[in-house]
């Protein structure tokens, strides 16, 4: 099993659609994301035996842990406001389950959506770039499933030790809004904010970043693309600036198609930095 060059961890999630499903989640989009970008891919989820990945995320190195469930959500949208419930969670992912020869990865994009390991994680991967979304660290259920912003207590033991954190402002909404003041407690903090574009928060400074103007279709899993592009193009220049331009570009090109063929290849995101203000 060869190290990848961009490693991506956590749960595939079930979007429950009327009459189905849909497979995402952030490890599935960030995964594409980085393959269509030209890296060799691994991904390390835990799933139930009701999906299917391997076709799902053709060309990628999966490690898929056995699971009698696979994590699933539901968003309701009422009166222009999202509830969204989880139904099931997969097992969780333990630092033991990351294969002795990907801890060297180049890129790691830390994907929690519901918990599914521990910030200690990060310790696995000390000369990797390493990137969170921390969506799953900011989110709590009650009994009905209903989910809601929670503040994440170890933000301050663990934000030190990523290179970037990307979220968005949904994210911070509610009680997972305290964690705004503790970004300057990582190198670079991204702070997306959906058509109006994304900011960067750097060494003390702000430097907001416009979407591309596009007609949206369907945002799911924007700001999964937007993650794993910025890992990919910062990995690449070393420029957080360049990796903003690309990523919001990324993310602009995504929002033009539903589900898993929306994710750009790097082609598509270049014209757009070409052909649009």
């Amino acid at each position: 099993m060869g190290q990848p060059g961009f490693l991506a961890i956590g749960h595939v999630a079930k979007d429950l659609t009327n009459g189905g499903y849909r497979l995402g989640g952030t490890v599935v989009y960030s995964a594409l994301t980085a393959r269509n970008l030209g890296q060799s891919v691994g991904v390390i989820t835990s799933a139930g035996p009701d999906v299917d990945l391997g076709q799902l995320l053709e060309d990628v190195e999966l490690v898929c842990l056995p699971s009698a469930v696979t994590t699933t959500f539901r968003n309701v949208h009422e009166r222009g406001r999202r509830r969204q419930y989880v139904y099931a969670v997969a097992d969780r992912i333990e630092a033991g389950n990351v294969p002795s020869g990907w801890r060297e990865a180049p890129v790691v994009h830390l994907g929690p959506i519901a918990g599914e390991f521990t910030g200690d994680m990060i310790d696995l991967f000390s000369s990797s770039l390493v990137g969170l979304t921390p969506q799953g660290w900011l989110r709590r259920w009650d009994e009905q499933g209903q989910v809601y912003p929670c503040q994440w207590t170890q933000a301050e033991k663990f934000l030190p030790r990523v290179n970037a954190v990307i979220l968005s402002e949904e994210d911070l909404s509610g009680e997972a809004g305290t964690l705004h003041s503790q970004l300057g407690l990582t190198q670079l903090a991204v702070v997306t904010e959906g058509a109006k574009g994304a900011t960067l928060h750097s060494e003390g400074k702000s430097f907001h970043f416009p979407a591309r103007r596009i007609r949206a279709v369907d945002p799911t899993g924007a700001g999964d693309v937007f993650a794993a592009a910025f890992l990919v193009r910062l990995a690449e220049t070393n420029d957080p600036h360049e990796a903003m331009r690309f990523a919001t570009a990324a993310a602009s090109v995504s929002v033009r198609k539903a589900g898993i063929g929306s994710v750009p290849d790097r082609a598509q995101i270049e014209g757009l930095m070409t052909n649009t203000p």
